[in-house]
């Protein structure tokens, strides 16, 4: 039997990102605690995040993600990582916060910690996405998106890693919808 890359390229693409997920939650976590969270989408539930976020810039005026919204169906699938408890203080009164003890932070202001074992997670993901040599890129726009739909509602704070294996890395060198004046 003769098997060609192109027609196995998005099931080597998930099961790659499967990797990928399992390199996000064995990184490192601010004393031991893992508040991370991690899903992938695929086809229609990336489509499904394309379209909120053409509906989100039309609310909010931000037209990067137009340019995001079309970046992201290029991808066979996209990762999230995000944290949950972005509040829930890590009792290091590290001042990381900007308040010089735990008990002194307010409620509402993130601990520091819980976004440093996100930002830890994706650079793990990262590093093995480099290993396996896929395209991608970690964006903002789309994790944020992706929060205010509700897609891994336990989390205050989420990043998004489209991947493709393409000839070309289609998250760069990108356009900008709309000319800047």
């Amino acid at each position: 039997m003769i098997y060609n890359e192109r027609d196995m390229r998005a099931e080597t693409v998930k099961m790659l990102a499967e990797a990928v997920m399992v390199a996000a939650r064995t990184a490192p976590k601010a004393k031991g605690r893992d508040l991370v969270e991690i899903a992938m989408l695929t086809d229609e539930d990336v489509e499904r995040l394309s379209n909120m976020m053409l509906k989100v810039s039309e609310e909010t005026g931000l037209k990067f993600l137009l340019r995001d919204a079309a970046n992201i169906l290029q991808s066979q699938a996209l990762l999230l990582i995000g944290t949950s408890n972005v509040a829930e203080v890590c009792s290091l009164n590290c001042g990381y916060c900007g308040f010089a003890t735990c008990c002194a932070k307010p409620e509402y202001v993130p601990c520091a910690m819980n976004a440093i074992d996100v930002g830890i997670a994706i650079g793990a993901a990262c590093s093995k996405i480099a290993d396996f040599r896929l395209d991608s890129r970690v964006l903002f726009s789309a994790g944020w998106v992706a929060k205010r739909m509700g897609v891994l509602p336990e989390c205050d704070l989420v990043f998004a890693i489209p991947l493709s294996s393409s000839s070309k890395n289609p998250f760069f060198d990108r356009k900008s919808p709309v000319n800047k004046q």
